[in-house]
């Protein structure tokens, strides 16, 4: 039903559930989107993972949703294990599960929220690897050094200072505006997953690469359609998430010794390197845009691995 990189499956056909079922889905992919106003990949992962529950019960002999129960949800999850899903996978459709009845419940489609116990397989949670806080100024230097080739190496420098000042995400990075800028307070104004709006401080090196951005390079790129896109591609439209990914593996590959890292390799390294700077987890938690406080707490596993490295290294009884 679903790839293993997380992004969901289609939704099932409707002729191929019994139609009080069908029904039921394409009640709920309308809440998703118009309610929820989730993201059209969510809306896909999350009415994909239903789908597959709701043929899995049709081919249990069930018609309807209110024959939903416990043991069939826990069925439907050993199924996925039988065909090899990995845990992540298998944890990711037990929480749609989830989602999923509780909004029947709540909605009076059924009477009790039978996923309220489903339980969820512990991912083997891992980060890529990080930069060293060497390596990243490294990083921006080698970027800095080749900004004389035009707007692009604005661009660059001021996305590269701008990812690793603030640790967001490459999709928030593309979908900023000009406006989003509050160059006096050093505030860039993201929207996150969920629409969820936050402000997020950045320093005087990305304010100053900004800066140049703004007034030595952008003019140069600007178009017409450009509209108020903050970053602009080489043919003046809003820059794509492919064209920065592309770009932080060029720009890493000028660091000796430095892991090739995308743009989520440096969210990561900012945010280690918030924690081993002494920042609490609650603001670190909250510059990131973390829905729980668990994922920003996998910093402090990543610093304290990175402690005892250099412990063993350094210490003569390690």
């Amino acid at each position: 039903m679903t790839d293993e990189d997380g992004a969901g499956a289609p939704a099932a056909e409707d002729d191929a559930l019994p139609e009080p079922m069908a029904r039921i889905l394409g009640d709920y992919e309308r809440h998703l989107v118009s309610e929820r106003d989730l993201a059209p990949h969510t809306v896909r992962a999350y009415l994909g993972d239903v789908a597959g529950l709701l043929e899995h019960a049709s081919r249990l002999g069930h018609t309807e949703v209110t024959e939903l129960d416990l043991r069939t949800l826990r069925s439907w999850l050993a199924k996925q294990q039988t065909l090899g899903r990995s845990r992540t996978t298998i944890g990711r459709r037990a929480t749609a599960a989830r989602v999923f009845t509780a909004w029947l419940a709540r909605t009076g489609r059924i009477p009790t929220d039978v996923g309220s116990s489903l339980g969820s397989p512990k991912a083997h949670r891992t980060l890529p690897p990080v930069l060293r806080t060497d390596e990243a100024s490294d990083l921006i230097a080698a970027a800095t050094d080749l900004a004389d080739d035009g707007p692009v190496g604005l661009r660059d420098v001021a996305m590269l200072e701008l990812l690793y000042a603030t640790g967001i995400r490459v999709g928030e990075l593309v979908g900023l505006d000009v406006d989003d800028l509050d160059h006096d307070r050093q505030l860039v104004r993201v929207l996150g997953k969920g629409r969820k709006e936050r402000s997020v401080p950045f320093g005087r090196p990305a304010a100053r690469a900004l800066r140049f951005w703004l007034r030595q390079g952008r003019p140069l790129l600007a178009q017409d359609h450009s509209g108020p896109a903050l970053f602009l591609g080489v043919r003046g439209g809003r820059i794509d998430q492919r064209a920065v990914r592309t770009l932080v593996h060029r720009r890493i590959s000028a660091v000796p010794g430095a892991p090739d890292i995308g743009p989520h390799g440096l969210r990561h390294s900012a945010a280690t390197h918030l924690i081993e700077g002494g920042a609490d987890l609650r603001s670190v938690q909250e510059l990131l845009g973390h829905a729980s406080l668990a994922t920003t707490q996998l910093y402090t596993h990543v610093s304290s691995e990175r402690l005892r490295s250099a412990y063993r290294q350094a210490h003569p009884r390690a």
